[in-house]
């Protein structure tokens, strides 16, 4: 007989954040964030140049927005909460890096081959050339 719901494991479901660093957004919202640098970083493109144009609503809104930031609860363009403080989530960092660096490497591969391939023929083009050249002509008659 299944155990009731009550008594299972809670499922460990990770909530849904933002790839974007809070660590990044944080830095350029101090340092240009009357501005909107930190908007414009996180993909607010309109309320950026809003910002820019109010100089950070006077400095209100620059202040409302740091809030938001230290604390983890500012969105992003897609409605995500920015809460990781590292560029990318350690919990993909092996994988998504292991696979680019394969995908480069096979890149890196096909490109050594087509390189050698070409530099055979340009090879094989230049012994033709040289054995045409080499030749000697037969008189015109």
């Amino acid at each position: 007989m299944p155990l009731p719901d009550a008594y299972l494991p809670p499922e460990t479901h990770q909530p849904e954040v933002s790839e974007r660093s809070r660590s990044v957004a944080v830095g350029l919202g101090f340092f240009g964030g009357v501005f909107g640098l930190h908007r414009f970083y996180l993909g607010k493109n309109g309320t950026g140049v809003a910002m820019l144009v109010t100089f950070g609503g006077l400095g209100i809104w620059w202040l409302y927005d740091m809030v938001l930031l230290v604390t983890g609860e500012f969105r992003d363009a897609e409605d995500l909460p920015v809460r990781n403080w590292s560029v990318e989530d350690p919990r993909n960092i092996g994988s998504r890096s292991d696979a680019r660096v394969e995908a480069m490497d096979q890149e890196l591969q096909a490109l050594r081959d087509q390189f050698n391939d070409l530099a055979e023929r340009v090879d094989f083009a230049e012994r033709m050339l040289a054995q045409h050249r080499d030749r000697p002509q037969l008189p015109r008659g």
